[in-house]
């Protein structure tokens, strides 16, 4: 089988795991690579992500690595049993790889925190707001992919069907509820959707109001829990793609900024009274 052209997030993430695992073992790619009875390249493309790999060979590898964490391990065999194509894959090659990746982190998410500080959250968008949102862009795109990003973005709230929908607790600000990105009915019928949001089961919206002290940079953020906090993911919000952390230091800040944004928030009941004011002020 040749290696992938285009590995997911999530497949390179698997690898890079397994990177990691081999390296605190102080071997080399070849060293991996004859225990396989394979060559350097074998290891090389599963680490990148551009071999697939069996929950079996996952654990083969981490038994000659000496592994010792179970509840790693389990969990990396678990990614590596995942066979089936998501929905999202009907949108490769129409937008951008990188909008993919974000709809197959929130699917496999245990809980998802967010912070949005100059647009509604990408799930609780309506399809108008949306579609004005991309269109206020550098450059517009084609009406096909126009089509397809909104379609796409209006789907990422199939994490919220399931019989246990997934938790999020989204961290708004103020500015985010008034800045005019499309005519005054579109973003009042953006912010009562918001609203309707807020009394799904699964769903916190709170709100960073304009008059709160925010003391450190904060730009808008998704952090996504894993089944084990190892293996926990940040994505970075950008209008054209989106970047990934995963290093122990790095969620280790983004915690605590979430945690930081959630000390100096309104609380669900006072976010839901903010957000009616400021729709009524529309």
């Amino acid at each position: 089988m040749p290696p992938r052209s285009y590995p997911t997030a999530r497949q390179k993430r698997l690898g890079a795991e397994l990177r990691k695992l081999r390296e605190r073992a102080g071997m080399s790619g070849s060293d991996a690579a004859s225990y396989l009875g394979g060559e350097r390249a074998q290891i090389s493309h599963i680490e990148s992500g551009r071999y697939g790999v069996s929950d079996e060979r996952v654990r083969r590898l981490a038994a000659h690595y000496s592994a010792t964490e179970k509840h790693l391990i389990d969990a990396l065999a678990s990614m590596a049993e995942e066979r089936t194509k998501g929905w999202w894959e009907q949108y490769r090659g129409v937008i951008s790889p990188g909008f993919l990746d974000v709809s197959e982190l929130e699917h496999h998410a245990k809980y998802i925190r967010a912070i949005q500080m100059l647009h509604i959250p990408g799930m609780f968008q309506t399809e108008s707001y949306a579609r004005e949102l991309i269109r206020s862009g550098l450059s517009e795109p084609p009406a096909a992919e126009l089509n397809a990003r909104v379609e796409h973005r209006m789907r990422r709230r199939e994490i919220f069907d399931r019989p246990v929908p997934t938790p999020f607790e989204a961290f708004i600000h103020e500015a985010a509820l008034r800045m005019r990105y499309c005519a005054a009915e579109t973003m009042r019928e953006q912010l009562e959707f918001l609203i309707n949001v807020s009394q799904w089961p699964s769903v916190t919206i709170r709100i960073i109001p304009f008059d709160a002290q925010i003391t450190s940079s904060v730009h808008s953020v998704l952090y996504a829990g894993a089944t084990i906090p190892a293996l926990d993911t940040v994505q970075l919000d950008s209008a054209f793609d989106g970047g990934f952390l995963d290093a122990e230091a790095q969620l280790a800040r983004y915690r605590e900024l979430l945690d930081s944004i959630e000390s100096i928030s309104l609380g669900a009941d006072e976010s839901i009274k903010s957000i009616q004011r400021i729709a009524q002020e529309m």
